[in-house]
């Protein structure tokens, strides 16, 4: 007799480069609109790359109390920042009297969990506490550089906002950390464990040693266009964009949603995680570790390949993750590759690393729940192995059951994710 539990998503919560909200960012997906940019964060006189992904018009302390934003990186600024919206929009912590600080009843605690990725925590404390030692001694380094600094901290933040007593973790597998925070999240009220898990994946590294180091690895775009530099598929494509930002989903057991009249999303019904086990950067040759992730979520939902109408692809714009990620996709999904619609986020938002998972399962949901293909907005000219439907330039309307979402990350760390219609 199988007992799992069914498992559904009652909240979503993002700020990304292209909004500061679901709406306003789902919005701008839907068309076609670029949050690319020149980089503002910092001078580029010295660096190659001039263009990243960056989160415009932040105002924490429209959700956050100022005095706790001083001790915060900007990764758990924008982690909190968004949880605030979804734990909001869940109904959870108050439902209409809900307030930035308040609790889960004491009943509940323990039965609630923190799930939240991050692929490099706090950088930009790191990189200055470091200056700081260097100029003033390593005496005057700050007392509070390791909790700002150190990549679980997002996920205790929420929790000690909002009172959360269960599992309280954080993935940290580079690119695919997002979506293992959201599948860990989902075995875990599958499970039993908890009834309700916050999670999904946060970053920000657009900074000066951040960016050196994706440049000087010759990961990142160096194009000085920005309507050119994330580009997923394109022939021409030449490195993903650093991207800056944080999605946040609330999970919920479904009986425990409909005991308190939640809205519900959307449902989760597969997950897979695996490793290529080949190379410290690159994915394994013709996507091999990719198509063995996807099955392991096919399998885990109990669907065929042809039930999947829509994938929104890792597709981080690089040389070899589109044209790797294309075969795998062929090689799961046979002669239904051909009628899926495959397109990248990524093309809009640069690449989140830990984050990514995250905003593009938000997207996945919002996809289902609109019918509605986001496009891979840049996409002129593909190459000719890769030929499939990206949904180039434009968005369509198209009925959406499930869809699947693919995260890839260094060290080859994999993890699928797929969503039913609610």
């Amino acid at each position: 007799m199988n007992t799992k539990r069914r498992v559904v998503i009652t909240g979503l919560g993002t700020i990304n480069p292209t909004g500061n909200s679901v709406a306003e960012s789902w919005e701008a997906v839907k068309c076609g609109k670029s949050g690319v940019g020149l980089i503002t964060a910092f001078d580029t006189t010295d660096f190659k790359v001039k263009v990243a992904a960056e989160v415009k018009d932040f105002a924490p302390e429209t959700r956050l109390e100022k005095r706790e934003l001083r001790h915060m990186a900007r990764f758990t600024q924008l982690a909190l920042f968004a949880a605030e919206e979804a734990i909001k929009d869940s109904g959870l912590c108050g439902g209409d009297e809900f307030s930035y600080s308040s609790k889960v009843s004491n009943s509940d605690a323990a039965r609630c969990g923190v799930i939240v990725s991050s692929g490099i925590g706090g950088l930009e404390v790191t990189a200055a506490q470091l200056d700081r030692a260097s100029k003033m001694g390593f005496d005057k380094v700050n007392p509070f550089y390791v909790p700002m600094a150190i990549s679980n901290m997002a996920a205790a933040r929420i929790a000690i906002q909002h009172g959360f007593k269960g599992m309280c973790s954080c993935p940290v597998t580079a690119c695919a950390g997002g979506s293992n925070a959201i599948g860990d999240s989902f075995f875990r009220i599958r499970d039993g464990y908890e009834d309700v898990m916050i999670c999904g994946g946060t970053e920000s590294c657009i900074t000066p040693l951040g960016i050196a180091g994706f440049q000087n690895m010759k990961a990142l775009s160096e194009t000085t266009d920005p309507e050119r530099a994330s580009i997923p598929f394109d022939k021409d494509r030449n490195g993903f964009v650093m991207g800056e930002g944080s999605g946040i989903l609330v999970l919920e057991e479904y009986r425990h949603a409909v005991s308190r009249n939640a809205h519900i999303y959307a449902e989760i019904v597969g997950y897979g995680s695996n490793c290529d086990a080949f190379h410290i950067t690159s994915p394994s040759p013709d996507g091999e570790g990719g198509a063995a992730c996807m099955e392991l979520a096919l399998k885990d939902a109990g669907l065929r390949a042809e039930d999947i109408d829509y994938i929104n692809t890792h597709g981080t714009s690089t040389s070899l993750n589109d044209k790797y990620e294309t075969a795998a996709i062929k090689k799961v999904f046979g002669k239904h590759a051909y009628e899926l619609c495959v397109s990248s986020t990524k093309s809009m938002t640069g690449h989140l690393l830990g984050g990514a998972g995250g905003v593009e399962a938000v997207f996945s949901i919002k996809a289902l729940e609109d019918d509605f293909v986001p496009p891979t907005a840049s996409l002129r000219e593909t190459d000719p192995e890769m030929d499939l439907n990206y949904v180039p330039g434009k968005g369509v309307s198209r009925k959406l059951n499930y869809v699947l979402s693919n995260s890839l990350g260094f060290g080859g760390h994999n993890a699928c994710l797929i969503f039913k219609k609610a």
